[in-house]
């Protein structure tokens, strides 16, 4: 299995190469690494704990620590800013746990050839099976699973639909993360509210 996913271009394996380590030591997971270009080139980080979820300080901490090793590394020419973030809700699916993680969500994932004479499907995860990543599209009025093999794929990532920031808000107010004084009015909102 590749890592393209979480890192396509040769400059970003060889970041992830060195970014990666240091990110699992710290008890994180390297989600994606894109070096994008841009008046000054921007290195994105992408880190979660393995259970999901990261907070502000720990981004800030794996900031530092990656910054360390980039100085003494120094596989970059260019001068660049350092970014390191969570994934998101609408967050990019680059592993092949993340499809069986988010079995049920919305997803739309890109191949880098055409199947079955598309290179788009848009639809519900529907889990792993051995190498295949499987999703439910609908197709003339029928819902379809399509299996497309995990390195077949270009991109992948969750749509933003309200079934998933509830699930998030759940999965952050289960773990004690979320603040519930600052959510109060999007919890309100996207949930039932007794009167």
């Amino acid at each position: 299995m590749t890592n393209d996913l979480i890192a396509k271009t040769a400059i970003d394996r060889r970041l992830a190469e060195i970014v990666g380590p240091v990110i699992e030591d710290m008890g994180f997971e390297l989600v994606r690494v894109r070096l994008m270009g841009g008046k000054t080139n921007t290195l994105q980080i992408m880190a979660e704990r393995p259970e999901g979820g990261i907070e502000v300080d720990e981004c800030a901490e794996i900031s530092t620590a990656v910054s360390a090793v980039l100085d003494v590394e120094d596989p970059l020419t260019d001068q660049y800013i350092l970014e390191v973030s969570s994934p998101g809700i609408d967050r990019p699916l680059t592993r092949m746990k993340d499809f069986e993680t988010f079995e049920g969500y919305e997803a739309k994932l890109e191949t880098a050839d055409m199947v079955a004479g598309r290179k788009r499907f848009k639809g519900e995860l529907a889990g792993i099976e051995g190498d295949e990543v499987l999703i439910n599209i609908e197709e003339g009025g029928e819902t379809v699973t399509v299996g497309l093999n995990f390195d077949w794929l270009a991109d992948a990532k969750l749509v933003l639909t309200d079934d998933l920031i509830k699930e998030m808000l759940r999965q952050r107010k289960a773990a004690g993360t979320l603040n519930e004084d600052n959510f109060d009015e999007i919890e309100t909102d996207t949930g039932s509210q007794e009167d």
